[in-house]
């Protein structure tokens, strides 16, 4: 998927496809996590959709949680997603700035090599 070490730097097309395609990767990732938070609020906490939507996308943002939660199974969730939340936020930084990094980086050693 990337050039090595050995190879010239992607041309901008090449790396626009790219980035292109992480962020779609990572528009999965947060659109199924956030439909996960939602379905789970909806079903535990009884939230009506709309509220359940608010709350999962409050807590995938790192605002927290808007409504009470009145049951232990709801309350469960809700801290157990928030921890999720926050690994996908990780996650999802990691993959937009991987092709980034990697241009970067491949440019520095590529210039590095020149022996100029």
């Amino acid at each position: 998927m990337y050039e090595r070490r050995n190879h010239s730097l992607a041309t901008r097309r090449a790396f626009a496809g790219r980035q292109l395609a992480h962020l779609a990767f990572a528009a999965i990732v947060v659109g199924g996590s956030l439909a996960v938070g939602v379905v789970g609020y909806h079903a535990l906490a009884g939230l009506g959709w709309v509220d359940a939507f608010l709350n999962a996308s409050m807590l995938m943002g790192g605002m927290g949680p808007v409504d009470a939660l009145h049951s232990d199974a709801a309350k469960v969730f809700a801290g157990c997603y928030a921890l999720y939340c926050g690994l996908v936020l990780l996650i999802a930084a990691g993959i937009l700035f991987a092709p980034l990094l990697h241009r970067m980086l491949h440019r520095f050693l590529l210039d590095a090599g020149d022996g100029s």
